[in-house]
């Protein structure tokens, strides 16, 4: 009788899994959580690593990442910031705690001017641990002459951290010949996006008046203007509230991915933050993951990511041989990948924008350097024996495949799961069809 859960079963019951609940207090206790898929990599030296079974022993990873820790996206993210309380600066209409932010502001700029977009230092120091442990927990898969191939997109951040990855194995054992790679050979199951996907997301998309609409809900900026604007006049005619509000925002959740140890964490509440964040979430989960209005479109764009794992797995196997393969894209392709591989609490069904933080939070799946690992285990005295374990963001995690040794599951068992999903016929057609 096989041990599997159907994919239509598990969609199902999406909702009702664990819930990767985030409250208030959540952020209350750590501002740095509101940043969504901008936190900087949680700090895991010491978690837990769960023996392999007595006669078993690791022979391969396949791991799949995003970049590590980024500037915000473009040097006008912190600019227009600047540029709007340069010119109420000189209006006299910033107050002191306005004037404080501004030279603040004026610190932050020096780091990040002309690096928009770029891999910051601790994004580095983010992917060479990760690659440290690595090689530190499971030294059997880097054993003897093993098979190691790196590739990223071509998007610079992506492979400089590939690159500080491989750093981190090496640091470990120098003696490692590790292949690297990027370019567009591998985007097409690196950061692959189908049309429909592409026409569901656009800015005109289904999901995008609820998300206006959302954001609009959990952005209160009244208070925030009294706090740095001395003149209301003068907030009437120069400045938009909520877009400056949300400027204000995005540099204070990426200050934890800088060297610069200045912080905004005064300027925005607790209670703003979480409100925000809920929007951020939200906005992210509707055009990336399990989306119920997408009927499957997006997590359909990580079916090439899966079935590359699938057939690198399956070729290591085969040959026989020890290593690796390691994969470096963006936040845009670890979370449908998440979502279709069915990680515990990464695949949730919310269609009530209000209610979704209570069943998924994107930082829990995608911070920044975010990854997932299979870890595969060959038994020693019979090699077609093979368990595997999931990691996410290097902790042990689940998939709805029946195990009676967690966190450990057969390969027959995931592999067939697994090729049932890819062998599914994608949704893009049908919800092509209720769009038109």
């Amino acid at each position: 009788m096989k041990r599997i859960i159907s994919l239509l079963t598990v969609l199902a019951a999406g909702a009702l899994a664990a819930p990767a609940q985030t409250s208030l207090e959540e952020i209350r206790e750590n501002p740095d959580r509101a940043g969504g898929v901008y936190l900087a990599y949680p700090n895991i030296d010491g978690a837990p690593v769960t023996p392999a079974p007595k006669g078993y022993e690791p022979f391969y990873i396949s791991h799949f990442s995003r970049h590590g820790s980024r500037y915000l996206i473009s040097d006008k993210d912190y600019s227009r910031l600047i540029d709007k309380m340069e010119a109420a600066k000189q209006a006299g209409a910033l107050t002191d705690t306005g004037l404080d932010m501004l030279e603040r502001l004026g610190q932050v700029w020096l780091e990040a001017e002309g690096r928009g977009g770029e891999l910051t230092p601790l994004g580095h120091r983010q992917h060479r641990s990760i690659g440290r442990r690595m090689i530190e927990n499971y030294p059997e898969a880097f054993a003897s002459n093993p098979r190691i191939f790196a590739r990223s997109t071509v998007v610079m951040r992506c492979a400089h951290s590939m690159n500080s990855f491989c750093e981190g194995l090496k640091e470990v054992k120098p003696s490692l010949h590790i292949d690297r790679e990027s370019s567009e050979r591998h985007m097409s199951h690196l950061n692959y996006h189908t049309d429909e996907a592409n026409h569901f997301t656009r800015r005109e998309g289904p999901w995008a008046e609820i998300s206006r609409k959302f954001e609009q809900e959990q952005t209160r900026p009244d208070r925030l203007m009294k706090l740095i604007f001395n003149d209301p006049a003068y907030v009437y005619a120069n400045i938009n509230p909520h877009d400056f509000m949300w400027s204000v925002y995005w540099v204070t959740v990426d200050m934890q991915n800088m060297e610069c140890p200045v912080r905004f964490n005064d300027i925005l509440t607790p209670e703003e933050l979480f409100d925000m964040w809920q929007a951020f979430n939200w906005r992210f989960y509707a055009t990336n993951s399990n989306n119920p209005m997408a009927g499957g479109l997006l997590l359909d764009c990580a079916r090439p990511s899966l079935k590359n794992m699938m057939d690198c797995a399956r070729k290591a196997i085969r040959e026989g041989r020890n290593g690796a393969d390691l994969r470096f894209a963006h936040d845009g392709n670890i979370i449908p990948l998440a979502g279709l591989m069915q990680l515990e609490n990464c695949y949730a069904q919310e269609s009530r924008p209000g209610e979704l933080h209570k069943v998924y939070s994107d930082f829990k799946i995608a911070p920044m350097a975010g990854n997932i690992q299979m870890v595969f285990f060959r038994n020693k005295k019979n090699p077609e024996d093979i368990l595997v374990k999931f990691l996410l963001n290097e902790v042990e995690t689940r998939i709805p495949v029946t195990t009676d040794r967690f966190p450990f599951y057969a390969w027959s068992d995931v592999e067939a799961f697994y090729d049932g999903i890819l062998s599914q016929a994608t949704a893009s057609r049908s919800v092509l069809t209720d769009m038109n």
